[in-house]
């Protein structure tokens, strides 16, 4: 998102970063998360708080009012925000969204929407990409923006746009020439810039879908949106490949979030293992609680070298689909592994809600499907790392 040097940071640097996140998640302590939880709200206050500290504008060059910083640090946020037990889910969106507006964005735009982005004036926090009838197939997607002068006029559906009711800007892919009329199957999209203040009620209709977890998803109408001309990200027709940026960006910070996730499950099992006592004697004496613990903690942090492998080569400008989309492979199953341990070793407690085991558990669990399910992956490496025929 920005080149390498000035994306470099020194391990001490990150290390006073992750120190000042850890700080400030120290006040929104479990309590805080199982409320929004059991009434399913936004947590606002913890969103405005990594706004007004910066960190949502990691990405953000500093000529326009962000941080600056490579996808490496701002991994290393979103994971200090997991390992204390929060979710990043609520905003995490904002910085991986933004790689396709810095990437191919035109000066104009950045200029009118980043310098808002990165004060908090603006939310940057929906994608509208997957459809009901496509999925993961993205290159099946109905949704249509045809242009009529100076406007697009976008008529579709979208679902699990996370986040919509609570954003101001969405990008979208939609289809721009029809699949007939192009000659690869990559062409034919492209990304549009919505303004959700002026379209809400006017071609654009949220509807919130309920969920397993607290993850404010919605599915999202559109109903003859026009939007200017001006908001189309790079060229018509192009728009795959610019969102490829911000996929790769997603998962590799994803991947991050699982590993905090891992490590939050982990200190939760030694210190109960620790403490809990059943026949006279510590559980984490018995090597079947010791064992899995272990395992996760080793599959952690393995992963986690994975994850800054990719987020390095992002940084500096190299190919980095492979390793982005093993690091999310990794760090999912590690995080679900320490997941299962975690509230094995708890028992009966782990189903409280007192001790956010059953919270964290649910929200890790996602993971494994999203934003890209363990399969789609294993086929990815097959077809394109190791050229077995394509599967699909």
């Amino acid at each position: 998102m920005t080149d390498g040097a000035s994306a470099s940071h020194t391990d001490a640097e990150t290390a006073q970063i992750r120190a000042a996140v850890r700080a400030l998640c120290a006040d929104f302590p479990g309590a805080y998360w199982r409320a929004h939880d059991s009434a399913r709200t936004y947590p606002v206050e913890f969103v405005e708080a990594l706004t007004k500290a910066g960190y949502l504008a990691a990405l953000v060059p500093e000529e326009y009012g962000g941080s600056g910083l490579g996808l490496a640090t701002t991994a290393a946020i979103l994971e200090e925000v997991h390992a204390s037990g929060a979710n990043g889910a609520a905003c995490h969106a904002q910085m991986y969204i933004l790689g396709t507006i810095l990437r191919h964005g035109s000066d104009a735009q950045k200029a009118q929407w980043l310098p808002g982005i990165a004060s908090g004036e603006l939310r940057l926090q929906a994608f509208g990409v997957t459809e009901p009838t496509s999925g993961t197939d993205t290159l099946a997607l109905r949704t249509t923006a045809e242009r009529h002068g100076d406007d697009y006029v976008i008529n579709g559906q979208k679902v699990w746009t996370s986040r919509a009711e609570h954003s101001d800007l969405m990008l979208v892919l939609a289809r721009t020439t029809p699949r007939d009329e192009i000659e690869k199957r990559t062409d034919g999209l492209s990304v549009l810039l919505v303004d959700m203040r002026a379209a809400l009620d006017n071609g654009l209709t949220i509807r919130p879908i309920r969920t397993m977890i607290n993850h404010a998803t919605t599915e999202v109408f559109f109903d003859d949106l026009r939007i200017p001309t001006a908001n189309l990200i790079g060229e018509a027709d192009k728009g795959f490949r610019y969102i490829l940026d911000g996929m790769n960006a997603e998962r590799v910070l994803i991947a991050a979030e699982c590993i905090g996730d891992c490590r939050w499950f982990t200190e939760k099992s030694v210190a109960y293992a620790g403490e809990r006592k059943v026949f006279g004697r510590p559980i984490g004496q018995n090597q079947g609680i010791q064992f899995p613990i272990a395992r996760a903690y080793a599959q952690g942090e393995a992963a986690a070298l994975m994850v800054r492998r990719a987020a390095e080569l992002f940084d500096a400008g190299e190919p980095c689909g492979a390793e982005a989309n093993m690091a999310k492979l990794l760090a999912g199953e590690a995080s679900w592994a320490a997941a299962e341990s975690c509230l094995q070793t708890h028992g009966g407690y782990g189903f409280a809600e007192e001790y956010d085991v059953e919270r964290k558990f649910r929200e890790t669990r996602l993971y494994q499907i999203a934003p890209i399910s363990t399969n789609l992956i294993l086929a990815y490496l097959a077809e394109h790392v190791l050229g077995l025929p394509r599967s699909y």
